[in-house]
């Protein structure tokens, strides 16, 4: 049986989980305000004619399907006291921080300006308690037992 989880990790468990709420909903909003997106991407480009806007929509929910589903599997690792769980939530987290700045380029609305900083925050967050110290004891293994002679 594994010791108690340390606030640290019960802190990342939950700000992970609200970065895959969020992804969900930033996924949905992707959907509604299909158009406004096209709209904020077309503006202030030349090339309309021979570039068609992106769909963003196919692109945002399967992104959130794969990276939801995933994530909730290493969440359930992690709260067992994987290490290597640890470290592939860490390489996760980092991969959403990159995707939600790339989403920037796309000069989208508002709304989504502001769902990518709250997305780039818990990122961070989720990244200082993944790698907290109270996070690395509970996820370190057990030394095996030494055998006797």
């Amino acid at each position: 049986m594994s010791p108690q989880r340390p606030v640290a990790v019960i802190g990342a468990i939950w700000v992970l989980v609200s970065l895959v709420v969020l992804s969900g909903v930033t996924a949905l909003l992707t959907l509604v305000f299909g158009d406004e997106l096209d709209a904020s991407w077309a503006s202030g480009r030349t090339d309309l004619s021979t570039v068609e806007p992106p769909a963003f929509a196919p692109v945002a929910i399967t992104m959130f399907v794969v990276v939801a589903l995933l994530a909730l599997v290493l969440i359930l690792f992690l709260g067992q006291g994987h290490n290597w769980a640890r470290v592939l939530l860490s390489a996760l987290v980092l991969m959403m921080a990159v995707a939600t700045l790339a989403s920037l380029r796309a000069d989208p609305p508002v709304l989504f300006v502001v769902l990518s900083v709250i997305t780039l925050s818990l990122d961070l967050a989720a990244a200082l308690l993944l790698w907290h110290p109270d996070t690395r004891a509970y996820t370190r293994p057990e030394p095996a037992p030494a055998s006797r002679p």
